[in-house]
């Protein structure tokens, strides 16, 4: 069957006809940096799982005081040391239940060791509650608030991570700490970074006189040993600052230590691009230093910054946790993963009472997702790979 080409529009549709183009392909080079950035990093399943575990360790750290089944102040004397609870879902007559319970809890005397244990009492079982009323908090440290995510009714009791020799919660008190644990270190790092890319920018750029200052009074503070350092910082703040005060205040000196790594960085990237063509062309046509580091340079590695940036923060939460299991950063009552670990300093804890490592985990976890995703940012930087 012939088809019949009418007027001039068909004859333009016949030889003017526009090739057949990949609309994927052609979004692919038409997209920005970032978005290639983002595209590469979701097919990185190492770093698209460790995306989603700090998201929800951050959202843990939001709503820390509605998670947490009981307050920093709330202990137990009648339950030190105890064991995390377990859920039941059948009861001692074979009942099934939709909720999950746990049994109440009583002492007794192990006949060997004399040492003191807990055992479930089976005539008793206290059902899991969502959205109970319990403690007192400030949400966000503004608004007042009871409502916790679950429990049990008095005189029950659960522990979903075991209790401290303290009778605390360790479940609560890791949750509380985390709000310590993930939210200084990014403080520390922000700082690192600002003043990291500040200085070693204008070492880089400027040059001569200025860069030799620069790099001498690096090489000054980077001979500092870190450990006598955060030794003599704890002794030097005065007592009466509180605890976590008093920690964040020694985070806000070390970050103001640890930039020099990042300036040498930068000072680098800087010295390298400060003559390529185009920004000898800004320079020609009048634009002044300020925007050409801010719009010509920075942009020209800020992937990098970003996965170094990312890279330093599980060292700043390894360093939080180094630092207050030692007894130099956060002290008791004030709550920190660093600060749970104490207990395990000694063997016997461990070997009595293994769930005291568990803040063990949450820090690795963290630490791991951190370097999962600064890995996946790495491989993600160059997206036409």
């Amino acid at each position: 069957m012939k088809t019949r080409l009418s007027g001039t529009t068909s004859w333009s549709r016949l030889f003017f006809r526009r090739p057949a183009t990949n609309n994927a392909e052609e979004s692919y080079y038409a997209a920005s940096h970032w978005k290639l950035m983002l595209r590469k990093l979701m097919k990185h399943k190492l770093a698209r799982i460790s995306l989603y575990v700090l998201a929800m360790m951050y959202l843990m750290v939001i709503f820390a005081n509605i998670i947490a089944p009981q307050g920093l102040d709330s202990y137990d004397s009648e339950n030190l040391n105890s064991r995390p609870s377990k859920l039941h879902w059948v009861d001692p007559q074979g009942n099934f239940h939709f909720i999950p319970f746990v049994y109440g809890l009583k002492s007794s005397r192990d006949p060997v060791t004399l040492r003191k244990i807990f055992v479930e009492d089976k005539q008793k079982w206290y059902p899991i509650q969502f959205f109970v009323k319990g403690t007192e908090y400030k949400f966000l440290g503004l608004i007042p608030g009871n409502v916790h995510l679950f429990g049990v009714e008095d005189p029950g009791r659960i522990f979903v991570f075991g209790t401290d020799s303290l009778g605390r919660d360790l479940f609560s008190r890791i949750v509380l700490g985390s709000q310590v644990s993930l939210t200084i270190p990014l403080v520390g790092v922000s700082i690192s970074f600002f003043l990291g890319l500040l200085i070693g920018g204008i070492s880089g750029y400027f040059g001569g006189f200025i860069d030799t200052v620069i790099q001498r009074v690096i090489e000054i503070i980077r001979s500092f040993p870190t450990l006598p350092l955060w030794m003599a910082l704890s002794a030097a703040i005065p007592p009466r600052v509180p605890i976590v005060h008093m920690f964040f205040y020694i985070t806000i000196i070390m970050a103001f230590i640890e930039w020099t790594e990042l300036a040498r960085v930068v000072r680098s990237k800087f010295m390298a691009l400060r003559n390529e063509d185009y920004v000898m062309s800004a320079r020609i046509s009048g634009v002044s230093n300020a925007r050409i580091i801010r719009v010509h340079l920075v942009p020209g590695f800020m992937s990098y910054l970003v996965v170094t940036m990312t890279l330093a923060i599980p060292a700043m939460i390894i360093g939080e946790t180094a630092m207050s299991f030692l007894g130099l950063g956060i002290r008791s009552p004030a709550a920190s993963w660093g600060v749970l670990l104490q207990e395990a300093q000694q063997m016997e804890n461990v070997a009595l009472y293994p769930w005291k490592l568990i803040p063990l985990g949450f820090v690795i976890i963290t630490v791991l997702a951190f370097n999962f995703l600064g890995d996946g940012l790495r491989d993600a930087a160059d997206p036409y790979k």
